[in-house]
């Protein structure tokens, strides 16, 4: 750099040379005059790196005094040197066409002061976080002493105005935004294009049904599957349209309803009142990350160089799952909370015997329940499980649709769980979403594919009541206690035309591990959406997941998959594997695996693969005397009977059965066995 700087001025100072001897030659009448260099050129003084000559602050006297170089900063007056904006003006600024639409879609949906549900002052405070906007503050930058000083400090300039994250315009919360990290590839737009605005008649109330009705609606669960007699399971409750119906139900000291939060203790009310994606920063546990030190605050996770911080500014967004909003919603909204408390078992007890199950069933009419003539209503499902010391459950949770002979009128599911894991329980959690009907097969047809006075697949899809309905769930799993053990089983194929599974899991104590087996179809219209979360906290807690996706006709399916190991969580291990089908060229696919490790002594991997059904499989299946499509379905099957095992026995029954979940799961995977031959053929061959 200094030779290039000597070089430059090496340059000028022969171009001025230059400049001047050409000045000093004259000629007149051929006669030539020279003068002389010094009485030409004034002399050059040049210092590299080293600060001014001395002699030339000698002869310059005041002048040198001039040079900004040197003096010291002039301290800016606010008022005086720059106006201080109105910040407030800004904040809603940035917010576009589409922006403001959603902000009044979820305003529509939270209601006035009168809209709540049973959760009493849980609800009012789920209101107010809502509504109170986030103050719009600077960055504080820290002395390098403080012990929570970080570089990594985002500071504004004090003229420049301040405004809030996207999503954050004007509520507490962060709401749905298009360009969000948390939803890029789900359809927004046709989502607060839909008013769900109605509500379910007779809301927090419990639903006294006839005896006609009680026959009818438990003879539709028997053939759907869903339904568990009273020997086959521990506890049932059944909700419909989110109104708890006790005929239908089995309660006992596991598993009973809950219309109102007085008769909670302040352990359960602590529960409830939880939101996710770090808005509630004071962890369930405390966690050990020294010797004599214990953190009890989400967003310092890490120390102050890689903790994600507070959860209202962007770059913390970035990484969440945009659930906290809904389960504010579920919190202020909710008619009824289904909870299951099993007591404490027996220390070392591992009896191979697996307890049975408990059945939480929400069921949806075509109406939804509607208390009159609607664009659209919504119900929020909540459930709370806590499983306490050494104690094992299993716990099944199926969302279905109910006919009953009613007009269609679009729904808005917003379903809340939470699950708190003690030291050394076991927890098996089923999730079987197969509500919204059943979507058009043969939608990626090309209208020349189709006959001629035929109606076209997808016109017919596009005209699906079904496709305005939309199916919202976050699952919240918190692992508190040493050895705790979750295996989550989540299963998607419903016909609903937007659905979106977010699932996040906690572990927060030595010893803790966690399995989460995914499987996603989507077809027709569709835009489904999975999300995984998984947060190992506590030192040598381990993890496994595998995630299916099986994406056909002319739908959208996306899974993002998000590992975190804090700097506290040192031998942890974790394994992560998404494997996507892509059935049509018509059908779009998003796997999105990704780890974030802090921590230096772990053993992490993850991967992700999108492929089509294998032609040489296919080639022996026909060789062996199945047609094509038989061939193409019996393949889908295996690709998602894996995922399909793990569910709970009790709602397997027997493979042949018309009720099993296999025989659905055909059923609904014959719908999406795509019609002919690919037009790019061999460009995905391998699972």
């Amino acid at each position: 750099m200094r030779l290039i700087l000597f070089n430059v001025l090496l340059l000028a100072w022969c171009t001025s040379s230059a400049l001047g001897f050409s000045s000093s030659v004259s000629s007149s009448l051929g006669k030539t005059t020279h003068r002389s260099w010094n009485s030409v050129l004034p002399p050059l003084h040049v210092s590299i790196g080293l600060g001014p000559d001395k002699k030339m602050e000698e002869e310059g006297g005041e002048e040198a005094t001039d040079d900004p170089i040197g003096e010291e900063k002039k301290q800016l007056v606010a008022g005086v040197d720059y106006e201080i904006p109105d910040h407030e003006s800004f904040r809603t600024s940035r917010r576009s066409k589409l922006d403001e639409e959603c902000d009044v879609w979820f305003g529509a949906l939270l209601g006035g002061e009168d809209d709540k549900g049973v959760l009493g002052e849980l609800a009012d405070e789920a209101r107010k976080t809502l509504l109170t906007p986030v103050p719009l503050v600077n960055e504080e930058k820290l002395p390098r002493d403080h012990e929570e000083y970080t570089p990594y400090v985002s500071t504004k300039l004090p003229w420049t105005p301040l405004v809030p994250a996207f999503g954050l315009e004007e509520f507490g919360l962060p709401v749905p935004r298009r360009n969000a990290e948390a939803w890029r590839h789900f359809d927004v737009a046709s989502l607060v294009a839909q008013n769900y605005s109605g509500s379910c008649e007779g809301t927090g109330k419990v639903m006294e049904l006839t005896d006609d009705q009680v026959k009818s609606f438990q003879a539709q669960l028997e053939s759907s599957g869903s339904w568990l007699a009273d020997d086959a399971c521990q506890a049932r409750l059944v909700y419909i349209n989110g109104r708890y119906a006790p005929q239908l139900s089995m309660e006992n000291d596991l598993a009973r309803n809950m219309d109102s939060d007085d008769s909670c203790s302040e352990e359960i009310k602590s529960y409830l009142s939880r939101l996710t994606d770090g808005f509630t920063d004071e962890l369930v546990t405390p966690v050990q990350i020294g010797d004599d030190k214990v953190a009890t605050s989400y967003k310092k996770l890490s120390g102050p160089d890689h903790c994600l911080g507070e959860p209202f500014s962007q770059f913390a967004i970035n990484t969440q799952q945009g659930t906290a909003c809904f389960a504010a919603l579920n919190t202020r909204r909710t008619g009824a909370v289904a909870y299951v408390h099993i007591p404490e078992g027996k220390e070392g007890d591992e009896s191979e015997e697996r307890p049975k199950p408990v059945l939480i069933l929400n069921a949806v009419t075509k109406n939804g329940g509607a208390a009159s003539e609607s664009e659209g209503m919504a119900f929020h499902p909540r459930c709370l499980v806590v499983a306490e010391k050494y104690s094992r459950l299993s716990i099944v949770q199926s969302s279905i649709d109910l006919d009953d002979m009613t007009q269609h009128v679009p729904k808005f599911y917003n379903g809340y769980t939470q699950i708190f894991v003690k030291d050394g329980a076991n927890v098996t959690h089923s999730y079987l979403e197969e509500s919204g009907g059943i979507v058009t097969a043969g939608v990626e047809m090309s209208d020349d594919s189709v006959e001629k006075g035929q109606p076209l697949p997808r016109e017919i899809e596009a005209a699906r009541p079904e496709l305005k309905d939309t199916h919202f769930e976050a699952i919240d799993v918190h692992v508190m206690g040493d050895d705790g053990k979750y295996e989550g089983t989540i299963m998607s194929f419903g016909g609903s035309g937007r659905v979106r599974v977010a699932h996040s899991v906690s572990l927060l104590r030595p010893g803790s591990h966690a399995t989460i087996n995914g499987f996603s179809l989507s077809g027709g219209a569709q835009r489904t959406d999975c999300k995984t979360n998984i947060h190992h906290v506590a030192q040598g807690t381990t993890s496994e997941q595998i995630q299916k996706n099986m994406i056909g006709g002319r739908s959208t399916g996306a899974f993002r998959g998000r590992i975190r190991v804090e700097q506290s969580a040192q031998q942890t291990d974790s394994q992560q594997l998404s494997r996507s089908v892509l059935l049509s060229d018509r059908a779009r696919a998003w796997s999105i695996p990704s780890l974030e490790i802090i921590a230096d002594d772990v053993k992490c991997t993850h991967g992700a693969t999108v492929s089509d059904l294998s032609e040489e499989e296919l080639f022996y299946l026909r060789s062996r005397g199945l047609d094509r499509t038989l061939s193409r379905n019996l393949l889908m099957y295996a690709f998602a009977n894996d995922v399909c095992t793990c569910v709970d026995p009790a709602m397997l029954t027997s493979v042949d059965s018309d009720r099993g979940l296999q025989k659905r799961l055909i059923q609904r995977l014959e719908n999406v066995v795509p019609q002919g031959d690919r037009a790019v053929k061999g460009e995905f061959q391998s699972i």
